[in-house]
C-alpha cells in the first residue's frame, strides 16, 4: 500500500520565509499600510487573499487586494534566481523516494515562482506530483490542500506524513487527519508548531533527515501493517 510525503515548500524546503516578509512589508508600505514585520512573518505561509485579510483586517478595501499582491509577487520575483534551499532538502526527499513513499509538494507558489522553488531544491526526480493553490477552492489552514494533494497520488489520510514550518500547515494537516512534523527553519518557535498539531518538530531538512528512522515517517510501515506489530 502505498505512503505519501507531503512536503510545504516556502520556509520549509527552501529559505524563502523572510523574503516573503520584506516583500509584502514593502507591499504594505507602497498600499499606505505601516504592517509590522513581526506580524507579516506570522502570516507567511497562507494564501495571499487570506494573508492580506489576516493582516489588515476585514474592514479594509478588498479592491486593493489585487494591487498588493501583484506588488508583493513583483517584489518577491527579483530574488527567484538566487533562492537556496536548505541543507540536505533535495537529499530527505530523494531518501523518501527511495523508501517507496510518494513524494507531493503542497504550495501556494505556482508558474515562475513554483519553478524558480524547484530549481532550488533540484530534486524533481523524487516528486510525484505537485498541488498548489490554484487547485482547491480554501488554502491552508483549512483542509483542502492537503485532501488534493492526497488525491493526486491517491493515498489514505492515515498513510501519510506531512512536513511544513508554519502554524498554518500543522492546523490544515490536523483538519485533513495526517500526522505532521514541523521545522523550526521557517522562524516560528517550537511550541507554537506543537500546539497547532505538530507530532514532532526538527530543526530543518538535514535534522529530520538524520533522524528519519525514530520520525513520524516510521509509524506508517511499507506493508501497511500497524506501526509495532510483529513479525510471525
Amino acid at each position: 500500500m502505498d505512503r505519501a510525503a507531503l512536503f510545504d515548500i516556502d520556509g520549509t524546503l527552501v529559505d524563502t520565509n523572510h523574503l516573503h516578509v520584506v516583500a509584502w512589508w514593502e507591499a504594505f508600505r507602497q498600499g499606505g499600510h505601516q504592517v509590522p514585520t513581526h506580524a507579516v512573518h506570522r502570516a507567511i505561509g497562507l494564501p495571499g487573499e487570506q494573508l492580506i485579510e489576516h493582516l489588515l483586517g476585514r474592514s479594509r478595501d478588498p479592491s486593493d487586494d489585487d494591487r498588493l499582491s501583484t506588488a508583493h509577487d513583483t517584489l518577491y520575483a527579483t530574488f527567484f534566481e538566487r533562492l537556496q534551499a536548505f541543507d540536505k532538502a533535495g537529499d530527505l526527499l530523494r531518501a523518501l523516494a527511495g523508501d517507496g513513499w510518494k513524494v507531493v509538494l503542497v504550495t501556494s507558489a505556482k508558474d515562475r515562482e513554483l519553478s524558480a522553488l524547484r530549481r532550488a531544491v533540484d530534486a524533481d526526480e523524487a516528486l510525484a506530483d505537485t498541488a498548489t493553490s490554484d487547485d482547491v477552492e480554501e488554502g491552508k489552514p483549512a483542509p483542502d490542500p492537503i485532501e488534493h494533494a492526497l488525491s493526486l497520488v491517491g493515498v489514505p489520510a492515515d498513510r501519510a506524513v506531512f512536513v511544513g514550518d508554519s502554524v498554518w500547515d500543522m492546523k490544515a494537516a490536523r483538519r485533513a487527519g495526517v500526522v505532521s512534523a514541523g521545522l523550526l527553519c521557517g522562524g516560528i518557535p517550537r511550541a507554537d508548531l506543537t500546539e497547532a498539531g505538530a507530532a514532532a518538530v526538527y530543526a530543518d531538512p538535514a535534522d529530520l533527515l538524520a533522524h528519519l528512522d525514530t520520525s513520524p515517517f516510521k509509524t506508517v510501515p511499507a506493508d501497511g501493517a500497524p506501526s509495532g506489530a510483529g513479525g510471525p
